[in-house]
């Protein structure tokens, strides 16, 4: 199916991944809608400059009353991204977590079912500790975080409604996702701040390895999957295929924004639930979808501490106009 002209529903449109879909399928000429928690400009900042292109759906994922708004716009496509999405907090924000992950999930689908393509978004979390990399699509999950176990049993309900109900429905699992508007609470947004402020790197031996994946890329793979019908049914892997160590991640930021921040690998203890190796295998995707990644993880590096320089210049420059917004703040001494 094509994406131009077509009704596309978007649930957590202005998170991280979700507004650069959003963003994208403004830009093809689809009729977007998106769920979000504030009907705010002010919360939801990353979609800013096309606001007024999309239909809010101000719902909670997690509130069945509230996603019955989704009945109204009557979406040809839903591509599901809303999630609790903080491995390390999930631990601590546990309840949140599943019921919105996996909770959430079974409200989406069963809010709406007149839906020509359904897409859920789930993550390579999923697949936890594996004896093996990479990671396959016929690999038996074993999630080992609240996340993931709710992620997973997003992707449960999903397959029960593929099966059951004979749903047009598909799995993407994303490998780990950088670029603009990302939260500094993700590992390359963290760490190239810290560098780009002076600020020191403190982190683990860093030895764990990672498949870090430039999100247009994703965005491509995803936007392919609601397109191609070959994708119904499928779980595809959408991840680079190159396995990168924290360690490696932390020197090679430092040396792309040219940094004097001090390094202080391996002061940080090591996450108890750790996944030492994780890398994709996405021969599925390249075969279903045509799908490969344009943007190697250097380029998507530099293209992003581009934008956090800019990103650093609005937010706390003084002349940027985005500060005369604040309000005055008297930094004189009251007098004695």
């Amino acid at each position: 199916m094509k994406i131009s002209n077509t009704r596309v529903l978007v649930t957590g449109g202005s998170g991280f991944i979700p507004s650069h879909v959003t963003r994208r399928l403004v830009g093809n000429g689809a009729d977007v809608a998106i769920t979000t928690k504030y009907n705010s400009l002010i919360d939801n900042v990353r979609i800013a400059d096309f606001w007024d292109d999309v239909r809010v759906i101000e719902a909670d994922i997690r509130n069945q009353d509230s996603l019955r708004q989704i009945v109204d716009f009557r979406p040809e496509v839903v591509i599901h991204m809303a999630a609790y999405n903080h491995v390390g907090d999930s631990f601590t924000h546990y309840s949140e977590a599943m019921q919105s992950n996996a909770v959430g999930t079974a409200n989406v689908l069963e809010a709406y079912e007149d839906y020509e393509r359904f897409i859920y978004i789930s993550s390579s979390e999923v697949y936890g500790f594996q004896s093996d990399v990479p990671f396959v699509e016929t690999m038996t999950p074993h999630p080992i975080s609240p996340y993931s176990v709710g992620k997973y049993g997003g992707e449960l309900y999903s397959q029960m409604k593929l099966q059951w109900a004979d749903r047009r429905i598909s799995v993407v699992r994303p490998f780990n996702a950088f670029g603009p508007y990302q939260s500094p609470r993700a590992v390359i947004a963290e760490v190239i701040l810290d560098c780009l402020k002076g600020r020191p790197i403190r982190a683990t031996e860093g030895k764990q390895t990672r498949d870090f994946n430039y999100v247009e890329n994703l965005v491509d793979g995803i936007l392919l999957v609601c397109q191609e019908d070959a994708a119904v049914g499928q779980i595809l892997n959408l991840g680079s295929e190159v396995e990168t160590s924290i360690r490696d991640l932390i020197t090679t930021i430092h040396e792309l924004t040219e940094s004097q921040s001090e390094l202080q690998i391996g002061v940080l203890p090591t996450r108890p639930t750790e996944i030492w190796r994780m890398v994709s295998d996405s021969t599925r995707a390249r075969e279903v979808i045509g799908w490969s990644p344009n943007i190697d993880l250097i380029e998507g590096l530099e293209k992003t501490i581009e934008w956090y320089r800019s990103f650093l210049s609005t937010y706390t420059g003084t002349d940027s106009p985005l500060a005369s917004l604040g309000p005055e703040l008297s930094l004189q001494k009251p007098n004695s």
